[in-house]
């Protein structure tokens, strides 16, 4: 196994990375194994990257057999879309990096929880348009083959999260041509990847809602979307597991602990579905 840790470059110069948990292939195994990969996009409302959504989440997912990669961006003071640019950034290194980091080009998916599941979802949104085509940036590069979004902060209208998007958007936080643009909701379309996605109906800091409106956004735009509502636990459960528990012993939660197997087995139906039609 490998960790490398790969700086990106960031709109505004504040520093950002990708840490790359890899797992190895070996001739006695399957020397040309290529393994799906999940870009973990941590939450922290805009205001910082949480550790409880970095690293238990990788070890998770290696123990599935997928690479992990986590995301080190950009937060406030810097503003939309820096990050943004720094995921679409870290997308296209791991496609970039898919023959030697043992990776399946086409299983490359972003798992983004809280702030970071709107992260990761802004990203759903936007890969193929004009915003990261500015940049120089290849849509089918940087496209998700699929999102996972664990009780995420995605609309900046009614049942906003209102410091994550003041945090995102800084000055044009009031603007609400601006906070339409960050709404996901309002902006999921056919193209919108393929989501796996989970919520807490007593979260008290991202309303349920958020998830509700894009389930049935991305219903009426023909996406495919499997959701999970659990009935208890508090906002960022991560794993539900004292492995990604709160310093004060809260976020253990029985019922959330079977998201990432259902994950998994997403993953798998995904990744086989798309064999078949390549």
């Amino acid at each position: 196994m490998r960790i490398l840790h790969e700086p990106l470059v960031s709109l505004d110069g504040t520093p950002a990375e990708l840490e790359c948990y890899l797992l190895d292939n070996f001739p006695e195994i399957e020397a040309d194994r290529r393994r799906p990969c999940v870009v973990v996009v941590p939450g922290g409302g805009y205001l910082e990257c949480s550790p409880r959504e970095m690293e238990p989440i990788a070890v998770r997912m290696l123990g599935y057999g997928f690479q992990a990669c986590v995301l080190h961006y950009s937060t406030a003071p810097s503003c939309f879309p820096t990050a943004l640019h720094e995921l679409a950034s870290a997308v296209a290194m791991v496609r970039a990096h898919a023959d030697d980091w043992h990776i399946d080009p086409h299983a490359v998916l972003v798992g983004g929880f809280s702030a970071g599941g709107h992260l990761a979802a802004d990203l759903g949104v936007e890969w193929n348009g004009a915003l990261l085509a500015g940049f120089g940036f290849d849509a089918e590069v940087i496209r998700p083959d699929g999102l996972m979004l664990g009780y995420p902060v995605l609309s900046a209208g009614e049942h906003a999260h209102r410091p994550s998007f003041e945090r995102l958007l800084g000055g044009r936080a009031d603007d609400p041509a601006a906070r339409e643009a960050v709404s996901i909701e309002l902006r999921a379309t056919a193209a919108f990847p393929p989501t796996f996605l989970f919520h807490t109906m007593t979260d008290a800091t991202v309303p349920v809602a958020n998830s509700l409106l894009l389930v049935e956004a991305l219903r009426r735009a023909g996406v495919s979307v499997e959701a999970h509502l659990f009935p208890t636990g508090r906002h960022g459960v991560a794993l539900g597991t004292p492995e990604s528990m709160y310093a004060d012993g809260t976020g253990v939660e029985e019922c959330v602990q079977v998201w990432p197997d259902l994950f998994r087995d997403w993953v798998g139906r995904l990744v086989d579905s798309r064999s078949t039609h390549r």
